[in-house]
């Protein structure tokens, strides 16, 4: 089997001189504090910040995903990212992004502190949300590793490596090795360099990834225009029916198994769950992972919500020309895929790096791989960032040294990173593959965290017990239920664990008193969220009768819906681009200016807005 030429080696090792070169220069200035190391000083323009969060969510495990999804379910793809949701970058971009960024917090954590207070619910809160950071972060990691491995394994054949490695490794171990060979370069510059340093390793990558993007996506493009690309009825359609109702069996039978297998057959039952699971998990906030850490990271509310209005913008189309590019060429070409895996079985996780070693040529392969592999550095670093800061913002400072040397502190830094990896590199190779870690991150651990953090931005009775007893019960029963019905999908099983962790979230609640009403007062006046806070608005009136509620409700869901619809215009055009579908295109363009004319009117324009 072929190896990488030597351009192509020399390009993916010049970029990881830059990336160490990156963690190396940056290295001073995370040592200054704690908010340099975490936050990047809270000095990092919300554009470059964007670019950031871009890099991470354009992710090599995710890339494979999408690619298999674009191969199997064609134009309907675009639907299925709603699993995550994909859709919840708006929600932050109108609102949440703003909220957050008001708080004034470090961490989720410790954003638990202003809204709870510091009495023992709220320490409970604390420890809990610490728990539920470190396994997400944790999951994310293993996910992340996976992919990588089992990308790498397709251009680094086992049967070259083994030779000079002393240990045998079984082959479904493959990947996870590779994984771990990877990792440590991730590991360096993030722990040295901090939130700078990953930002500008972003940065770096994001440009990569694009040029190869629009490379990828010309080659399919002339593929299409080429070729006849053979595929079934409905395949070119965003549009679906009550079933699926895509039959592959004159085409590539294997993929009617593929399909079986996801559970998305009945289509229109899936795609409600998605919805009410995504709206939920949307308007429960950024779940305590990279995502929290950029918003936290802006210089302002303002700059929080163009930094995840940009996210959209910027990756979207980009990362969607690659994807489309990849499952065109894999379509028409797809004799020339060697689908097999380690085991004999076809896996369709490999149409991805396949496809590249097929049809990418050399030196652009040496770009699109370091690209990928640096968009695996990317998620993983801003992970890693992440659970650094939950580990020592919340844990060591706060319990163990309060009062730290910046000595301390950048040694505890340290500890913690290769703690965290050494755990999710454990934690991976216990993992099937990319697909199942995802759906249990998406569907089960999600179900046990959207009760409890709905409530906390709306209701003002909900108290730190209630938090706590509900993100528990929630925790809880994601390690329970999934093992009870192990034959259904992940996704449906997201309502039993949300009705549980709601149930907790209550009866907590009302086990305890209020939270203090100086700390309520403090947030709802910083904060100011919409909801149900009338009993705290009316005493802050009192106060002061110039004082007003938010009513921006309206308009906020005025502006999601409109968001939301951009979106999806951004994901699917690059795709009609791609297939040369005409029409559509047209259509999609002009529903993209109605958008974004619509949310410069109602958004951008109004987030300069004084709160009084």
């Amino acid at each position: 089997m072929e190896l990488l030429h030597t351009v192509d080696m020399l390009i993916i090792l010049l970029y990881l001189i830059i990336i160490v070169v990156i963690g190396l220069v940056l290295r001073k200035k995370a040592q200054r504090s704690k908010d340099d190391y975490l936050l990047g000083g809270k000095s990092i323009p919300w554009y470059m910040l964007g670019l950031s969060n871009a890099s991470g969510m354009f992710d090599i495990s995710g890339t494979i995903w999408l690619v298999t999804l674009m191969f199997v379910y064609g134009i309907k793809s675009a639907w299925i990212p709603w699993l995550w949701p994909v859709f919840n970058q708006i929600f932050l971009m109108v609102y949440l992004s703003k909220w957050l960024r008001r708080s004034h917090a470090t961490t989720g954590a410790e954003w638990i502190g202003t809204r709870f207070g510091f009495e023992r619910g709220a320490k409970l809160s604390h420890i809990v949300v610490v728990v539920f950071a470190l396994i997400m972060c944790l999951g994310y990691l293993a996910y992340g590793f996976i992919g990588l491995g089992k990308f790498i394994e397709i251009f680094i054949p086992w049967e070259v490596v083994s030779n000079y490695v002393p240990f045998a490794v079984l082959p479904e171990f493959v990947p996870h090795f590779y994984g771990v060979i990877f990792t440590f370069f991730a590991v360096f510059y993030s722990l040295l360099g901090g939130m700078s340093g990953i930002v500008w390793a972003d940065v770096v990558q994001f440009a990569i990834m694009t040029v190869a993007a629009l490379v990828i996506g010309y080659l399919g493009f002339q593929a299409v225009g080429e070729n006849i690309l053979n595929v079934p009825d409905g395949w070119k359609s965003p549009f679906f029916g009550w079933e699926l109702n895509m039959d592959w069996s004159t085409i590539i039978p294997e993929v009617n198994d593929k399909i079986r297998e996801d559970g998305f057959g009945l289509f229109t039952i899936f795609f409600m769950m998605m919805v009410f699971k995504g709206v939920l998990v949307s308007v429960a906030g950024p779940a305590p992972t990279y995502d929290m850490q950029k918003i936290l990271s802006t210089k302002s509310a303002a700059e929080a919500s163009k930094m995840s209005g940009f996210v959209s913008v910027i990756l979207m189309p980009i990362r969607y020309l690659m994807i489309a590019g990849f499952a065109a060429l894999a379509l028409i070409y797809y004799e020339k895929l060697d689908l097999l895996n380690s085991a004999g079985n076809i896996d369709f996780e490999l149409i991805l790096p396949t496809a590249i070693k097929e049809f990418v040529p050399v030196g652009l392969l040496g770009l699109l791989l370091a690209g990928l592999i640096a968009a695996f550095m990317s998620t993983f670093a801003g992970t890693l960032n992440a659970a650094q800061a939950y580990l020592v913002n919340d844990i060591y400072l706060k319990y163990t040294r309060p009062d730290a040397t910046a000595k301390q502190l950048r040694n505890m830094n340290y500890i913690t990173g290769i703690v965290v990896v050494v755990i999710s590199i454990i934690l991976g190779l216990f993992a099937k593959d990319v697909n199942s870690v995802l759906q249990w991150i998406v569907s089960v651990l999600y179900g046990s965290y959207v009760g409890a953090n709905i409530l906390k931005w709306h209701w003002w009775r909900f108290n730190g017990e209630g938090f706590f007893w509900g993100m528990v019960a929630g925790l809880v029963s994601a390690g329970i239920i999934p093992e009870l019905f192990p034959d259904v999908l992940s996704l449906y099983l997201f309502p039993i664990i949300l009705v549980i962790s709601i149930i907790g979230s209550i009866v907590g609640t009302y086990s305890a008193p209020p939270t203090d009403e100086k700390v309520l007062k403090t947030f709802y006046k910083n904060v100011r969220p919409w909801g149900f806070w009338k009993p705290i608005h009316e005493k802050l009136a009192l106060e002061n009768p110039s004082f007003k509620k938010n009513s921006d409700f309206g308009r906020d869901m005025f502006n999601i819906g409109v968001g939301i619809i951009a979106q999806t215009a951004l994901v699917i055009l690059p795709m009609y681009v791609i297939f040369r579908q005409n029409t559509p295109i047209y259509i999609s363009l002009i529903v993209l200016v109605i958008c974004f004319f619509l949310l410069k009117k109602y958004w951008w324009n109004t987030l300069e807005e004084k709160l009084d």
